[in-house]
């Protein structure tokens, strides 16, 4: 069973745009895609998102928007399942489970 994962909308906005597929993000590309967040924000929940382990970036400290900008991004595949689950609470995956048991 996955843990409970609680995420701030800037957290959620940050992991959806990266995705949870596993393929790396460019900096560059990531800071276009979340323009309406600050500079500093967006360096303080990439910090928060590395030192939980949820995501893993090519440079080991992001302190400044040039850090962001020259690194690359992805989800952790270690925890993708958990923040999957975390991003759709609404989605029960015991119970799609039983949906797709055969019936005897």
């Amino acid at each position: 069973m996955g843990r409970d994962i609680s995420l701030t909308g800037g957290e959620i906005t940050v992991l959806k745009t990266i995705g949870l597929g596993g393929a790396p993000m460019s900096g560059a590309n990531l800071l276009k895609k979340v323009d309406d967040l600050g500079d500093a924000e967006v360096i303080d929940i990439l910090q928060g998102l590395m030192a939980q382990d949820y995501v893993l970036s090519s440079k080991v400290d992001i302190r400044k928007i040039d850090d962001v900008k020259t690194s690359s991004f992805r989800v952790s595949p270690t925890n993708s399942r958990d923040l999957r689950d975390a991003l759709s609470p609404s989605r029960d995956r015991a119970q799609s489970r039983e949906r797709r048991q055969r019936r005897s």
